[in-house]
């Protein structure tokens, strides 16, 4: 008597799911060692977790601002009221330095803020291109990038030279007129031997070496960012001095407090996009000792690099080297441990400087720089905590999570995008109320308008909106009694800048999905 079909029984199918599972595992496994050895970030394991559409569309409107800062001959310009400028930037000592971006509502290249801007857009694209590509914000990030690595390689004609400014900022601001018509002289600024600049040469090399890693797949270029990335390093080490003391003219809008901070934050980037240990070793040896305030919990911003530096070295505790006779190491850890505790609001650490509702307080001037900078930190340190399996944090013997830590992320984010007193969206273009009158000049000014140097500043003195909306601008924020002024003239909150661009594009990354977790990405 013959077996029926359905008689097959549950052994049979048992074994048939066994020999299934088996094929699609070896498939899997080799698409991902494939993976592993191309350009970038390897595919998290499993899927990331479903889409959080609030954060999903901010980081939409966020990553346009790119786009409205950008300098030079604009390739598939996606901003109605842009068009090409700064065409002639860099001519007088024959070189081509058009690209770059704007530094907020102004027309000034200041290359400290500006490296900084592509130093954490490439930490963002190598801890979460994964998760921006599944909302198609990748590849308008990795043209941002490379909007400004372009320029910063051009900067750097000679080992010792690097341009460092573009513009002088007393013409620049004594006009309000559109990049566009601009006829103002554009003179280069340079840091060399004689007159060294080492935190904006060593937050360039930063810039670059971490570039290098999102560029990979193009070998060429990855090399190129990478060949200046050393160069600068060296130089920064060897001729040692604050920009702002070679060249006391800058102090006024980008003043330098301190050169330690870049020179470790340059060196981890080094050693992640080359793993030569004796990159590792400078961090974490005898200039760690000196320059890293181990213990003492610092904010991270454009200026003082050391909490980032912290949080990018732990990540070599929680995935890679486990080897717990490097001191150093282990005390960046400690202190990246400190600033997370610093920031869960019920830690027995927690700083209190944070208004009414909830935002981290730590300047007047552009006051939403640091406690987006400092939410982007804690959504990766809670990353690395979830993927590496560590569930806990202790701050002075009571415990967290990372939920905690995300949960801190969420709060500040959830603030800039209108979950405030004001109930108003920091973030321009999201949200039903958000500012009109941003101090920004092309912003200001009709695209069609003629206007020169000093007839633009009618514009600025309207009582009208913005005739064109600066679509994923950060703006610099509340008053600490959170109050907020929306008028052009008011520059202290009401202006943008790139850099406050990129770390809202990075927590937002962060957070576009409801869940994330991490690799390593040398």
């Amino acid at each position: 008597m013959g077996v029926k079909p359905s008689s097959r029984g549950c052994f049979g199918w048992f074994v048939v799911a066994v020999i299934l599972a088996l094929v699609i595992g070896a498939i899997v496994y080799t698409i991902k060692k494939k993976t592993e050895k191309s350009e970038g970030p390897a595919p998290i394991p499993g899927p990331p977790g479903a889409i959080d559409k609030k954060y999903a569309d901010a980081l939409k409107i966020a990553t346009q601002f790119f786009d409205i800062q950008k300098s030079g001959k604009l390739v598939d310009n996606k901003i109605s009221w842009r068009g090409d400028s700064a065409l002639k930037d860099g001519s007088e000592a024959k070189l081509d330095l058009s690209k770059g971006m704007y530094d907020a509502g102004d027309h000034m290249k200041f290359g400290l803020p500006m490296a900084f801007t592509a130093t954490v857009l490439s930490w963002t694209i190598l801890e979460y291109g994964d998760q921006m590509d599944v909302v198609n914000q990748l590849e308008p990030a990795q043209d941002s990038l490379k909007w400004i690595t372009d320029y910063l390689i051009n900067a750097h004609p000679e080992e010792n030279v690097l341009y460092v400014q573009v513009g002088d900022p007393k013409t620049d601001h004594g006009c309000w007129d559109r990049p566009e018509v601009m006829k103002e002289k554009r003179p280069l600024t340079q840091v060399n031997a004689s007159f060294p600049g080492t935190d904006v040469a060593a937050e360039t090399a930063a810039a670059m070496a971490s570039a290098s890693l999102v560029f990979k797949a193009n070998s060429a270029y990855s090399s190129t960012l990478l060949k200046h990335a050393k160069e600068l390093f060296t130089f920064a080490d060897k001729y040692r001095g604050l920009y702002s003391e070679s060249i006391p003219e800058v102090a006024t809008y980008y003043n330098s407090t301190g050169y330690g901070d870049e020179l470790l934050w340059a060196a981890s980037w080094l050693y992640h996009a080359t793993g030569d240990k004796s990159y590792l070793q400078y961090a974490t040896g005898q200039n760690g000792k000196l320059f890293a305030q181990w213990g003492s919990p610092t904010w991270f911003s454009w200026d003082n690099k050391l909490a980032g530096a912290q949080v990018l070295l732990s990540r070599l505790t929680f995935f890679g080297d486990k080897d717990t006779s490097n001191t150093g190491l282990q005390m960046y850890r400690k202190t990246a441990e400190a600033v997370m505790c610093g920031l869960i609001p019920d830690s027995p650490t927690a700083t209190k400087s944070r208004t009414d509702g909830g935002l981290i307080w730590v300047s007047e001037w552009n006051a939403l720089q640091h406690p987006i900078a400092s939410a982007f930190l804690a959504s990766l340190y809670s990353d690395y905590m979830l993927s590496s399996g560590t569930a806990k944090l202790s701050c002075n013997g009571d415990s967290y999570k990372p939920s905690d830590l995300r949960k801190f992320a969420k709060s500040q984010a959830d603030y800039v995008l209108g979950k405030n007193p004001m109930k108003t969206s920091f973030l321009v273009g999201y949200g039903e109320k958000y500012p009109q009158y941003v101090h920004h000049r092309g912003a200001s000014i009709p695209a069609d308008a003629t206007t020169g140097c000093k007839d633009g500043w009618t514009w600025l003195e309207r009582k009208e909106p913005n005739p064109n909306e600066a679509t994923g601008a950060l703006l610099g924020g509340p008053f600490l009694n959170e109050t907020f002024v929306d008028d052009r003239n008011n520059s202290m909150q009401a202006e943008p800048s790139t850099y406050n661009s990129a770390i809202i594009v990075g927590l937002l990354s962060g957070l576009v999905t409801t869940s994330s977790t991490v690799h390593s990405f040398t």
